[in-house]
């Protein structure tokens, strides 16, 4: 498919400057997003409708077309001639089409080079479990779930099987075997395709995002019967995380889906993306293992006392968030006033800070 110049350079700039996130829509220039900041690239000419409905059907193919026009949106990733993917949404506003584009570097990045915590190795280095990356949206829980799956794709043979809606980093095998599934193109659902997945030999299973009870219930299931399994939620820290899956289901199954996971589960990474006093952007994450007394917490269900548990475990490689916020201000990466805007718990990132 040959892009249009405009469009083509469009991307270009993006790729050149390293942007995350570019926003065509009529009316407006182009925007980009750098370091969280949405910046009008004053240059272009203004977007007109038929430019933006030229760039739209520039970027799908006939049955994307199709769809779009019957959905009135889009969601599908874009690979720009080898130099970088993009996670394209295609949507009405007001009867004109806008578009908005995620860069997707074609490296994927390894936990070092993301500034990630050492400690997040050992989920790559397990056989067996249940591993939560979550976070808000537009965080790098993507970015940092295919930096756990291509570690372990150089470092043991294994059966790689990932269920994507759209699929965002392609991963070339090295050791291991890995199959990339596409929902809507590959599969019709998350659900399905994980049910399937149970009959396909896998090792390892990557969820892009778990959105309904059937989705979770196979997941901890595929967990528990000797399966190493990656997904994403969109919660805020370790407790909140276990509480929205177990919520997920009725109350009467609620007390089974609780020892499941307490059984199953090998950690949660609850992670954010702060602006850093150098420039550009540092993950601060809370990190949480499963052992006996997180086991027991989610058994009896005092998911409250988990962020206890989690303060208390720095032994076995647990981090809270104030600690990780903490350290990134002791390393001069992030300001004072950015880690306290973070916090869940100011008062105690204060007490932390004042220590130091």
């Amino acid at each position: 498919m040959k892009l249009a110049n405009e469009l083509k350079k469009f991307l270009e700039i993006a790729i050149e400057i390293n942007a995350s996130d570019l926003h065509i829509s009529c009316g407006h220039r182009p925007f980009l997003r750098i370091s969280r900041t949405l910046i009008e690239v004053k240059k272009e000419k203004i977007i007109t409708p038929e430019d933006s409905e030229s760039f739209a059907f520039n970027l799908m193919n006939d049955f994307q077309q199709e769809k779009f026009l019957k959905e009135k949106e889009i969601d599908f990733a874009f690979n720009f001639e080898g130099k970088a993917r993009f996670r394209v949404n295609i949507f009405y506003q007001r009867q004109k089409i806008s578009i908005a584009l995620r860069l997707i570097p074609s490296k994927i990045k390894t936990i070092e080079e993301l500034n990630l915590p050492p400690v997040l190795h050992k989920f790559s280095q397990a056989y067996q479990g249940f591993v939560l990356i979550t976070g808000a949206s537009s965080q790098g829980k993507s970015t940092t779930l295919a930096a756990l799956i291509d570690e372990i794709n150089h470092t043991r043979r294994a059966h790689i099987i990932t269920i994507e809606d759209p699929i965002e980093y392609v991963f070339e095998d090295d050791k291991c075997l890995i199959n990339q599934r596409e929902v809507g193109k590959d599969t019709p659902t998350f659900a399905g395709a994980l049910r399937s997945t149970l009959r396909e030999d896998p090792d390892v299973i990557m969820v892009g995002e778990m959105r309904d009870l059937e989705t979770i219930a196979i997941a901890i299931t595929a967990a528990e019967t000797g399966h190493l399994v990656f997904a994403t939620l969109h919660t805020n820290s370790a407790d909140q995380t276990i509480h929205r899956v177990i919520d997920v289901f009725p109350p009467y199954q609620q007390n089974q889906i609780r020892a499941q996971l307490s059984g199953s589960l090998l950690g949660v990474v609850s992670q954010r993306l702060l602006p850093s006093i150098k420039g550009g952007l540092r993950p601060a994450c809370e990190i949480m293992f499963s052992n006996s007394a997180i086991a027991n917490l989610i058994r009896e269900n005092k998911i409250h006392e988990i962020p206890s548990v989690i303060e208390t475990s720095a032994e076995i490689g647990m981090i809270p968030l104030n600690k990780s916020l903490g350290n990134l201000v002791k390393e001069k990466e992030i300001s004072r006033e950015t880690a306290l805007k973070y916090s869940f718990s100011p008062k105690d990132l204060k007490a932390r800070l004042e220590k130091t």
